[in-house]
């Protein structure tokens, strides 16, 4: 009886097991990842129509973060091809995430705090090599991406230079459907420390990388870490810092601002010319809070050329329906000019969402229900951004 009792003990082990691994991951992300339950929102014909001549570019999704396969129609997460392809997205930049402290917050998280990512790299097998090492997981999930444009290359076509872009938009002009993406690292722990990792990821097909997230790392102090205490929160960046930033000018990699301290914000805008953006985010001045940075940054980011996306989610705009982020960016647009606002949904980033990137149309609706024109709502949705990577990205 002994030996029944611990056979059976084993087996229910390992049923838990599998089913943690085959329904755990998933689980977490209806949860992390929820879009609310809502009625359709009503998009006139007309609204549908403008929605239909624009072409959209969206600055970051945190989609590689969750082991889905991107071809595929899913009934859970944000984002999804077919679902991009629904709501008329032609660029969308793939941000890789690799580390997120335990008790993640927007005031103050430790850089030494259990990383969540680990376990949830391990929960979903992805490949060893990724489990403990930072540069290696942004390269296990630039590697899903390019596995989803090897099985649906007329879906799917990954940008690296100006004349992928080029080639791209002209496919697109003579009719077809597919998405651009971009690839982009969230945060600069990616490296590892090491300047020679930045070489490795821009040959991986890297375009893009976040200093910083939410927690301070080798590259500088975050928005939302501890070293923001000290000195009035301008902590800038490290030496290895100021070598990363000078490197990406070298290599034309786009430095993104999102999540990064008010120190490291002026820093960057002083020491190098290379183009910056904020990727996600809200105005302080419109929805005042820990996740939005001052609003003298932002006009001095614009200022120099920079692009402000704004942001899907409450922390960001304070309001997270269509006609509240239609509000965020005309106070963005108030701010520092048309010329300089864009899209920045974060979706799939571990946020709650009141609709999807099928359901994009809701937000062309809600820009013509603020009064503007045609010209401000597709640079908004797209002509920004892409006048931006036009200039940005490395010729090839």
């Amino acid at each position: 009886m002994r030996r029944l009792i611990l056979r059976l003990s084993a087996v229910l082990i390992l049923v838990g097991g599998a089913g943690l691994f085959a329904f755990g991951p998933g689980m977490v992300e209806r949860r992390l990842n929820r879009v609310t339950a809502h009625d359709p929102w009503p998009v006139s014909p007309a609204a549908r129509a403008m929605h239909e001549r624009l072409v959209i570019a969206d600055l970051h999704a945190d989609s590689l973060l969750w082991d889905r396969d991107l071809t595929r129609r899913w009934g859970r997460g944000h984002v999804d091809l077919p679902r991009l392809i629904d709501g008329n997205v032609a660029v969308q930049v793939f941000t890789t995430v690799t580390k997120s402290p335990a008790g993640l917050n927007h005031e103050q998280n430790a850089a030494a705090a259990r990383d969540d990512i680990t376990l949830l790299s391990i929960a979903q097998l992805r490949p060893w090599r990724a489990w403990f090492d930072l540069t290696e997981r942004a390269l296990v999930q630039a590697e899903a991406l390019a596995a989803a444009e090897a099985k649906a290359p007329e879906a799917l076509r990954i940008i690296r230079s100006r004349a992928d872009l080029t080639a791209h938009l002209a496919a697109r002009a003579e009719g077809a459907r597919s998405v651009g993406a971009i690839l982009g690292a969230e945060g600069g722990h990616a490296l590892s420390g090491d300047l020679a990792n930045l070489d490795r990821l821009f040959d991986a097909g890297f375009r893009l990388i976040g200093l910083t997230h939410f927690f301070d790392n080798a590259l500088g102090a975050s928005l939302h870490g501890e070293a923001r205490g000290e000195v009035g929160g301008e902590v800038g960046l490290t030496d290895f810092g100021r070598a990363v930033v000078a490197r990406m000018a070298e290599k034309r990699m786009i430095i993104d601002l999102a999540h990064a301290g008010p120190g490291v914000v002026r820093e960057v805008l002083a020491i190098t010319d290379a183009p910056v953006l904020i990727s996600h985010t809200g105005t302080h001045g419109h929805c005042p809070g820990p996740r939005n940075i001052p609003d003298d940054l932002i006009r001095e980011i614009a200022a120099k050329g920079g692009l402000i996306g704004i942001g899907y989610w409450e922390a960001a705009t304070c309001d997270a329906t269509p006609a509240g982020i239609a509000g965020a960016i005309t106070a963005a647009i108030d701010l520092v000019g048309a010329d300089h606002v864009a899209l920045g949904s974060d979706f799939d980033g571990a946020i709650e969402t009141t609709f999807d990137a099928a359901e994009l149309a809701a937000l062309t609706q809600a820009l013509i229900d603020t009064g503007l024109d045609e010209p401000v709502i597709a640079s908004v949705m797209g002509g920004n951004g892409l006048r931006f990577l036009a200039r940005a990205l490395p010729e090839g």
